[in-house]
């Protein structure tokens, strides 16, 4: 996977200018695009998509500066439909437009070249278990949020918080399948890796109620992974590991699917907490 992820980097570094085939890289190193973009994600603690924005915009520093090339001429060079499409993704990444940068000479913000190198050493101990599950449903109240790497995600919160008492103890209720109890669901991580869907809910073996949102899960592996600790850095840690340390020592890769936590135990200030991070895993 290391070798792959380098390659890709590589990859990057000569598509500046023209289309990535991740789907290509993955098939040729004997994986999926999708657990690629997902290892690299968890590795870079970025995506794909703004690793390549980043290091376009950073290639595209000389070419504004040097004034030689009108803007449009450099937005087309760099993959661009046109020089406003360009402005905002040079705004983005360096805080001011190319109009700017080639007046005053700055602010710019380079993305150095990625190099991956992976030590595993086993610093988190991972007490983990495959589960093999027939299809079920996941039920409950789903809302867009943005995603956050660390710490509490505020706009998920706020979307526990506003649900009423009456509808955690209706969520209890209906569950009765495995992942148990309430759970914490995050789904259709977008592209750029900027928002994805998150569901408030729990399993269930049948029909859910038609006034619950509801996604569908097909039959498949899970790697299951139980957490105790500080909530939920305990939690954010482990499923930091997996991806340096759990998937490149076992014969399993992510598959497309809802990342899954189930919360076993808590402190009443929710300080503290016992998980389960269910993820959907199959053989590499």
């Amino acid at each position: 996977m290391i070798s792959a992820l380098n390659r890709l980097v590589d990859l990057v570094e000569e598509k500046l200018d023209g289309e990535l085939d991740v789907a290509g890289h993955a098939k040729a190193f004997g994986t999926t695009e999708y657990h690629l973009r997902r290892m690299f994600s968890s590795l870079a603690g970025m995506p794909l998509s703004e690793y390549l924005r980043r290091r376009r915009m950073t290639a595209a520093i000389a070419d504004v500066v040097r004034d030689e090339d009108d803007l449009l001429s450099i937005a087309v060079r760099y993959g661009y439909g046109s020089a406003e499409a360009f402005g905002r993704a040079f705004r983005a990444v360096h805080g001011a437009g190319p109009g700017d940068v080639r007046r005053d000479g700055g602010p710019l913000r380079t993305q150095p070249l990625l190099r991956f190198r992976l030590s595993v050493e086993g610093s988190i101990p991972m007490e983990t278990r495959i589960v093999d599950r027939p299809a079920f449903r996941l039920a409950g109240h789903a809302t867009r949020v943005p995603f956050v790497r660390e710490g509490v995600n505020p706009d998920i919160r706020r979307h526990i918080v506003a649900l009423p008492p009456e509808a955690h103890a209706r969520l209890k209720a209906l569950s009765d399948t495995e992942p148990p109890g309430l759970l914490q669901v995050s789904d259709e991580l977008d592209p750029d890796g900027a928002e994805l869907t998150y569901l408030h809910g729990v399993a269930v073996a049948g029909e859910a109620p038609g006034d619950l949102d509801v996604i569908e899960v097909p039959a498949g592996r899970w790697a299951v992974f139980r957490t105790d600790g500080a909530h939920p850095e305990a939690l954010q840690k482990v499923w930091a590991a997996t991806a340096t340390e759990w998937f490149p020592s076992n014969p399993w890769r992510l598959r497309p699917g809802p990342s899954i936590v189930s919360i076993l135990e808590h402190s009443e200030d929710f300080g503290t907490a016992t998980c389960e991070l269910w993820l959907a895993v199959e053989p590499a």
